[in-house]
């Protein structure tokens, strides 16, 4: 069983704080939201709701998550994941539907924690995950592309579907502004090009600021945030929906989805983050805290949220360690609020655009999933290329359903055709294998690690829980008893061996089976690790680790 804590981060991390790391932290916490500041009203309109929304969302949830979260180093607020998902609520159901589904989800988030299933989200596979963000991206800016183009629709025309978008652009598309495609143009081209220039400040700032200069300066026809909605400055206030059991069935599946896709999220970003400060979230209360954290967002004007990736990543780059730096950042935003909120209303709607292009560009794993579809096995390609389809063409709940069924039939298929009977070697009962690792002689700075089983999608964590001592220089993966592998562990593989590239260590495999070295050859695995150290027998990958030894 599990025995993770379930207890905050922070209240870990004060025993030891320093007036040193909380300046720093402050400083992490004040650009992170600077950077928020922008997305936050980029995704929320996305979102299908008010700019104010996203910022409400920010600060709430951002400070809730921070505050119990599992993670030293998490931002959370709102993403473009669920910008789809949102604005289809939004659409059908209005507010009260989306703030309903938004408290299922909550709901199940604690619960998930409480029963300590953040672990569990190992079972949903890397091709459904790389399949359902890629397909996500794309709906973003095809969803995008009305604003972009400066589009007018006639009066009733607001299509819902990813699809009837489609249509709709096409056939108005020769409503084209072409003032709102230059501004939208020039602000793609500073937020492409603006990181060459200064990684300080975001390129999304001064993408807004050009691209209100634009407007004003030269009188263009552009909308702006302004035109299309009310603008508020006020606090977030306490709201709460119209409950009924028919609102309640008919947005259970929508909470549902909400639920797993926060955790996914979330948990990944936190996986992300340990990797780039060396540390160990605790995924349970990580959980709890993006449960309460939504809650908290709806029932103050807000929409869902979870851990932001990038958000977190520049948090870290900046020096914030600790759960203080979410914290300030939400401070920061509801000061924003206060005081700058209605210059909102002067954003060009092409400069939203032009922001959410690149969030969905950076979000959407092109080179893996090509990589995918290049390298891994057939069952793999046919689980990401479904869901990437379903995604676009119907919505991220059919995605994730058919997707996890296809990849259940597919792998129960797989381990079938894995499946082989074999004669019983048989020993003495005072005997034991006499090619046992017991019987070996392993020098001080190696070390061996034996894995058995399919390593498929479910398992393939653990090849995160392999260790490396500080003395070691070569780690020896024994295969024997792996019968197949998949695109997920086969990533995990590919992790695994950049923490030892890291750390100076040597990888060397010994006795890797027929489909996974088939796998690891299409991905180009042998190579880069070097066929030398993929050995036939264990006797002969400790020899190699004792060559590697010897000559450091």
């Amino acid at each position: 069983m599990n025995k993770e804590k379930l207890k905050p981060k922070l209240f870990s991390v004060m025993k030891t704080y320093t007036k040193e790391q909380f300046l720093k932290d402050v400083v992490a916490g004040i650009i992170v939201a600077i950077i928020a500041l922008p997305l936050s009203i980029a995704l929320a309109l996305a979102s299908g709701v008010g700019p104010e929304e996203g910022i409400y969302t920010a600060i709430i949830a951002g400070f809730l998550i921070s505050f119990l979260g599992g993670s030293r180093v998490q931002i959370a607020g709102p993403t473009a994941a669920f910008a789809t998902i949102v604005a289809g609520i939004v659409a059908k159901n209005g507010m009260d539907g989306l703030v309903v589904a938004t408290l299922i989800a909550g709901v199940l988030l604690i619960l998930m924690g409480v029963f300590r299933l953040g672990s569990l989200i190992r079972f949903i596979p890397f091709t459904i995950t790389t399949g359902f963000t890629a397909g996500i991206a794309v709906t973003i800016v095809i969803g995008q592309l009305k604003d972009f183009f400066g589009l007018t629709y006639e009066a009733g025309v607001k299509p819902i579907e990813t699809v009837d978008k489609v249509k709709a652009v096409c056939h108005y598309f020769n409503t084209i502004n072409m003032q709102a495609l230059l501004v939208g143009l020039i602000c793609l081209a500073i937020l492409i090009l603006w990181p060459l220039v200064s990684e300080k400040i975001p390129g999304s700032l001064i993408a807004v600021i050009v691209g209100i200069v634009l407007v004003k300066c030269l009188h263009m026809k552009v909308n702006t945030i302004g035109d299309l909605y009310t603008i508020s400055s006020s606090l977030p206030h306490f709201r709460f929906p119209h409950l009924s059991l028919a609102i309640i069935q008919s947005e259970m599946s929508d909470g549902f989805t909400i639920a797993i896709l926060a955790a996914i999220e979330s948990l990944l970003s936190c996986v992300v983050a340990d990797s780039m400060i060396n540390s160990k979230h605790r995924s349970n209360m990580e959980l709890i805290a993006q449960g309460v954290g939504n809650i908290g967002s709806v029932l103050f004007g807000g929409i869902p949220a979870t851990g932001a990736i990038a958000r977190t990543a520049a948090n870290i780059k900046n020096g914030g360690r600790t759960p203080i730096a979410g914290m300030v950042h939400s401070v920061v935003l509801l000061l924003v609020l206060v005081v700058l909120m209605p210059y909102a209303a002067l954003i060009p709607m092409p400069a939203i655009a032009a922001i959410l292009f690149m969030v969905a560009y950076n979000m959407c794993g092109w080179r893996t999933f090509v990589h995918l579809c290049k390298t891994a096995p057939k069952s793999d390609i046919i689980v990401l290329t479904a869901t990437f389809v379903l995604t676009v063409v119907f919505d991220l709940v059919v995605a994730i359903e058919i997707g996890m069924i296809a990849a259940c039939l597919l792998f129960i298929k797989r381990m079938s055709e894995e499946a082989e009977v074999k004669g019983w070697v048989y020993y003495d009962e005072k005997e034991e294998d006499p090619d046992s690792i017991d019987h070996k002689t392993v020098p001080h700075q190696v070390r061996v690690y034996e894995i058995s089983g399919p390593m498929f999608f479910g398992v393939a964590e653990r090849i995160a829980e392999i260790t490396l001592k500080d003395f070691t220089k070569c780690l020896v993966i024994r295969m024997r008893g792996v019968p197949a592998l998949d695109a997920t562990a086969m990533r995990s593989l590919e992790q695994l061996y950049e923490r030892c590239q890291k750390s100076g260590v040597q990888l060397v495999f010994s006795h890797v089976n027929e489909q996974p070295m088939r796998t690891m050859e299409k991905d180009g695995f042998i190579e880069e690790v070097g066929k030398e150290n993929f050995c036939a027998h264990i006797d002969d990958a400790l020899n190699r680790a004792a060559q590697i030894v010897s000559s450091n």
